[in-house]
């Protein structure tokens, strides 16, 4: 028998009266620095998640914790973050991957012990994506004219008002090729497998959870459940044992301030794409 127990709040009691608790950590949504909006926009909070994480790893009831992830990636300091909190967890971490796990919440997930994910979810993506805009000619037409005053060379490089001249683009390539072969060491040392192999496997593919098992890029296909007694499992309780969900209040104003936010995602442009303001920032993985 389990027993499921939902946390409201940071701060909660855990018991367990039948030999153990699973705490269980969502991970909904692009992963990045804001909130969960009114518009049915969803954000991952690194800061949310790692305090979640070391709570549930801090409280003497939990004995293992599973993350429920469902996200298609987001910034790369965001993901790594939450990936660092993962794996310096001193109790078993197993993660769970429902519809998504791609590009910057796969790399969060190979911080785990064992990753499991369902047969038809939509695991890897694993890749960066720069996402620049050039409005020039748009501007000319709806007579936009644009003035900038800038103290360096490449200061406005990105800029959607201009075209970049083949030097800021190769700047720019190297760059996403650094964050390129930065993600595929990571996960290549997690996943304890070859670079050259996660090179070959690792071009922004998507893969079903059935073929990331082939490809050993998770541990296990299963539902929930399985995953749940996978951690339990690892946490070393034997026989049922309750199931606490990890959630934090957010205020109505938080909700209101988050409206504003200029999140978006499109599959269009790779999973884990989040639109920022500045051109330049959109750095994905």
């Amino acid at each position: 028998m389990v027993l499921f127990v939902l946390i409201i709040g940071a701060v909660a009691i855990l018991g367990s009266s039948f030999g153990g608790t699973v705490a269980v950590v969502p991970i909904q949504g692009e992963i990045g620095y804001g909130s969960s909006d009114l518009l049915g926009g969803s954000v991952a909070n690194p800061e949310t998640i790692k305090n979640q994480i070391n709570e549930a790893d801090n409280d003497g009831s939990v004995s293992a914790i599973l993350l429920d992830i469902n996200s298609p990636g987001g910034t790369p300091v965001a993901s790594e973050e939450i990936m660092d909190a993962i794996k310096n967890c001193k109790k078993p971490v197993v993660a769970w991957i429902s519809d998504t796990g791609a590009s910057g919440a796969y790399l969060a997930a190979t911080g785990a012990d064992k990753i499991v994910a369902s047969p038809s979810s939509m695991v890897g993506s694993i890749g960066v994506i720069l996402d620049l805009t050039n409005l020039s000619e748009l501007y000319k037409k709806i007579g936009v004219t644009k003035t900038v005053i800038k103290g360096g060379k490449y200061k406005d490089i990105g800029a959607d008002y201009r075209n970049m001249t083949p030097e800021e683009k190769a700047m720019l390539q190297n760059m996403v090729n650094e964050h390129y072969d930065h993600f595929i060491s990571i996960v290549a040392e997690n996943r304890n497998l070859n670079k050259s192999y996660v090179s070959s496997i690792a071009e922004g593919q998507i893969y079903t959870g059935s073929q990331a098992k082939n490809l050993k890029l998770i541990d296990y296909v299963g539902s929930k459940e399985e995953a749940l007694d996978i951690t339990a499992k690892l946490g070393g309780i034997d026989g049922s044992y309750e199931i606490v969900t990890m959630t934090t209040p957010q205020s109505f104003e938080d909700i209101l301030s988050s409206i504003s936010s200029k999140l978006g995602y499109s599959i269009g442009k790779g999973i884990g794409s989040l639109m920022e303001e500045d051109s330049i920032q959109n750095v994905f993985y």
